[in-house]
């Protein structure tokens, strides 16, 4: 009966964003496009796949920005028909998944405008799928107070705003306590939301925003390091959705080191392999792997490069759960899988093409697969 009432409303869309993923690149696509000599040669092997001629257009040389962007907006394009076919509660829950870039848009805003930069400008660098409709009317403020008075009438996200932060808040030093201020509210009310979806949409979506809060809480606290931040004021930035609430949080508000940050993250299997010895990335997504001495020595010694490799495990999970997803039927979290998906795919293209534009052929395998 479940099956039958969701095929009703959504199983034409669920056929649709099934067969946008089966477009995903192949492991062969791949390796073509690793094998190409020059960004034409890029742009030709991209034609064969579903991207098509989508930098036909385009006058060489095509800087590595403009192959983000147009594939981003062929992203764009396939969420918004989606959308506008879509009916309630689907429409909600599509509305839910541009909460997130909402957010990056609105802090972009603010930090222009505490900089005094040109709003103008900085509104054509947000994200198409967090542009609302009022949003421009945020770039004829010209201070932070009238801006968060904008936001808190006119922004979707105008909730989290009222319960999270106040206009003496809107500074240079807690920008990213903003920020993720208002991560924390989103991905709870998020998870509350598919909740009362039930079925496998609430299975499917807790499993990935547990991860999705897990993560962050992770970066928070590792961010956090040799700052000014507060170990109580960290604690309040961490979401309660999550596998590590809350005995795994209350160990990462405590920590003081990446070995800290390693024991609160042992209680769960799948975050102990991003910091066991020799771990690659996970299922199979490439080498990458290095001992967790050299792990916890480079982030010891502020070196950026183990923090990237530790993000890189979490992208590479991150894609294994949304793959998951499409494992069943009759739910709402492939949409928002697909386009976590094809998101990563983008990454991947743009570190390719960066690779072969700079010469750089040895690391040119340093990518995150989605097949």
């Amino acid at each position: 009966m479940e099956a039958l009432f969701f095929n009703v409303d959504s199983g034409f869309l669920e056929g649709i964003v099934r067969g946008y993923k089966a477009g995903l690149l192949t492991q062969a696509q791949y390796n073509n496009l690793t094998q190409c000599e020059t960004i034409e040669d890029f742009r030709t092997q991209l034609s064969s796949t579903d991207y098509g001629n989508f930098l036909a257009n385009e006058q060489l040389p095509i800087s590595t920005s403009t192959i983000a962007d147009k594939a981003t907006q062929l992203l764009v394009d396939q969420f918004n028909f989606l959308r506008s076919n879509a009916v309630e509660p689907l429409v909600k829950f599509f509305d839910y998944i541009t909460y997130g870039y909402m957010i990056d848009n609105v802090i972009l805003l603010i930090t222009g405008t505490l900089h005094g930069r040109n709003t103008s400008e900085l509104l054509e660098r947000c994200h198409p799928l967090g542009v609302f409709e009022t949003l421009p009317a945020l770039c004829v403020a010209t201070n932070v107070e009238e801006l968060y008075r904008i936001v808190m009438v006119e922004a979707p996200l105008a909730p989290y705003f009222r319960e999270c932060v106040t206009v003496n808040d809107l500074d240079d030093l807690n920008i990213e306590i903003i920020r993720n201020t208002l991560y924390k509210a989103y991905l709870e009310d998020f998870d509350a939301f598919c909740a009362t979806l039930g079925g496998p949409t609430a299975e499917v979506m807790h499993r990935i925003l547990a991860f999705e809060a897990d993560r962050r809480a992770i970066n928070i606290t590792i961010n956090s390091f040799g700052t000014g931040l507060s170990k109580e004021s960290r604690a309040k930035l961490f979401p309660t959705t999550g596998n590590l609430f809350p005995g795994g949080n209350n160990a990462l508000a405590r920590a003081d080191d990446v070995e800290q940050v390693r024991a609160a993250c042992e209680g769960v299997a799948e975050y102990r392999a991003f910091f066991d010895a020799g771990a690659g990335r996970p299922n199979g997504a490439g080498v990458y792997g290095e001992s967790t001495a050299n792990l916890l020595g480079e982030f010891n010694e502020g070196d950026s490069g183990a923090a990237a490799e530790l993000e890189d495990r979490f992208f590479a999970h991150e894609v294994y759960l949304n793959k998951l997803a499409f494992l069943q039927q009759f739910q709402y979290g492939v949409f928002y899988s697909y386009l976590k998906l094809k998101e990563q795919e983008i990454r991947s293209l743009t570190w390719i093409a960066e690779c072969i534009a700079q010469d750089a052929r040895d690391r040119i395998q340093d990518f995150i697969p989605t097949f």
